[in-house]
């Protein structure tokens, strides 16, 4: 069932209503619908694939409650063991069987010997990168005695499951989301409203921004050679904005979703375009992943502590495997390994962390050194979502290759004038509410009483409303449920 969706738009009230019908005190039955309606809602796609959820959901549980029992630390660690080995493996063959098979026939290939390895018509279960994560991180948690499981399998089931984040995240973690479960949860017009807004916003950048890029880009990147460099410098800009529009849309609609059921999802994105450098980058953008991968594989591994050599490993191991959980192709491993390269003169001349506050709040413009700073950084990650984008990684070479041409001087042969002006306002919009917890938190100019009052907050979801009406077509998967 996809967010944008006609289903949707029905499914969402119907829960809300039976929901908050319930009484507050009833803290088991409301959680009961809520795991009802998430399998209802993930069941949409293909109900076999709710079988993988149900086993994940049931090991992790029962592993969580035999390890807090267990007190000889070889059978923790077993109990642990069987954790990993079912999620990862499950993980694995559904997304990865194809990939090493290929990647094996392949490298014997080159020393001109043929095996005949089946490739496997397996389809990928929509979300599995996420919810594996998710329940992972509840068993490490446990083994590391920073959480105590749960009692009750419902709860823990419909942590899992829980719809507004299940299919692309937010990976929440079972110490933030887990607890929600477990309390009373009150009716707050001000958070509904607040998350309705988010929704919208979501929306806006999914329909509006994210659908109407992709239609140049799928355009451009299914035959590049076509075009001239200026066209695909143009086409690989769009598909930045393409991929945060639809990952971050998401995102805002997960979280307003959320909202609307009284629990609270952390940020997953904040505004990373704004970055001044890598590092910042990475802090700002999926950070459910990014941090997930610093706490449960950078920091055990020894982060940057040690030895220099070490620290250069980590960094690369953790750029890698972020590489890889995106998908199985030799791009995404490259994507990663790109960023690692650009993320290591930061570490080593220790100026990772130099910009960990936004852009000052009382700057309604950017400074000279900030404009250049994220220009900076945008055209760094703009060329590594070429290897993103692109089907082989000889393919994304030959597409930069062609950017450097005479051509880029020329003019793009695709037309973006209706895309000019809706980019220009997610950038305002957004950078107005930098500070804030998603872009459409603040609505107006503080300093300007004319652009901050009811009736232009009104005027202004009225707009964007219709923005979505007018420049939606055919609802497009979001890219990241392939992950």
């Amino acid at each position: 069932m996809l967010f944008n969706s006609i289903d949707f738009a029905v499914f969402l009230p119907i829960v809300f209503a039976i929901y908050w019908l319930i009484p507050n005190s009833r803290i088991r039955l409301q959680n009961a619908v809520l795991l009802i309606a998430s399998y209802v809602f993930y069941g949409w796609w293909d109900w076999r694939f709710l079988s993988l959820i149900i086993i994940s959901s049931l090991i992790d549980y029962v592993v969580g409650l035999a390890m807090h029992r267990e007190q000889v630390q070889l059978k923790r660690k077993l109990l642990l063991l069987i954790s990993l080995c079912a999620n990862l493996g499950l993980l694995g063959y559904f997304k990865y069987f194809n990939f090493f098979a290929e990647s094996f026939v392949a490298a014997f290939t080159f020393f001109n010997v043929s095996f005949d390895v089946s490739r496997l018509n397996i389809i990928l279960p929509v979300g599995i990168s996420f919810y594996t994560f998710q329940t992972l991180s509840y068993s490490i948690d446990i083994y590391r005695r920073k959480l105590e499981p749960t009692q009750r399998i419902v709860d823990f089931f419909a942590f899992v499951s829980f719809f507004p984040q299940l299919v692309a995240g937010p990976i929440e973690r079972a110490s933030n989301l887990l607890p929600q479960f477990n309390r009373q949860r009150h009716f707050s017009y001000e958070l509904a409203v607040d998350g309705l807004r988010q929704i919208l916003w979501g929306l806006f950048k999914k329909i509006v921004i994210a659908d109407n890029c992709a239609v140049l880009v799928n355009l451009v990147f299914a035959d590049h050679t076509a075009y001239s460099g200026s066209t695909l410098l143009l086409a690989a800009v769009l598909f930045a904005f393409q991929i945060y529009g639809d990952f971050s849309g998401y995102s805002d609609i997960a979280t307003g979703t959320a909202r609307l059921f009284g629990f609270n999802l952390m940020q997953n994105f904040a505004f990373p375009y704004f970055s001044r450098d890598i590092a910042e980058f990475w802090r700002r953008w999926h950070i459910s992943l990014s941090s997930w991968f610093r706490d449960y594989l950078y920091i055990p591994l020894g982060g940057s502590r040690g030895t220099q050599w070490k620290t250069v490993r980590n960094i690369f191991v953790i750029f890698l495997v972020s590489g890889f959980w995106h998908g199985a192709n030799w791009t995404f491993l490259f994507w990663g390994f790109l960023h690692a390269l650009y993320f290591l003169p930061l570490q080593l001349a220790s100026k990772n962390r130099q910009n960990l506050e936004p852009i000052d709040r009382n700057k309604v413009l950017p400074g000279f050194w900030d404009i250049l700073n994220m220009g900076k950084t945008f055209f760094l990650v703009v060329a590594a979502w070429i290897f993103f984008r692109a089907d082989s990684i000889s393919t994304a070479f030959d597409y930069i290759v062609r950017i450097c041409s005479l051509s880029l001087f020329s003019m793009p042969e695709i037309g973006v004038t209706k895309l000019i002006p809706l980019i220009a306002i997610l950038i305002v919009v957004e950078w107005i509410n930098r500070h804030e917890a998603h872009g459409f938190k603040r609505i107006g100019f503080p300093t300007l009483p004319m652009f901050n009052n009811r009736i232009f907050r009104w005027s202004t979801y009225h707009a964007i409303i219709l923005l979505i009406i007018l420049l939606g077509s055919e609802p497009q998967t979001f890219i990241y449920f392939q992950f």
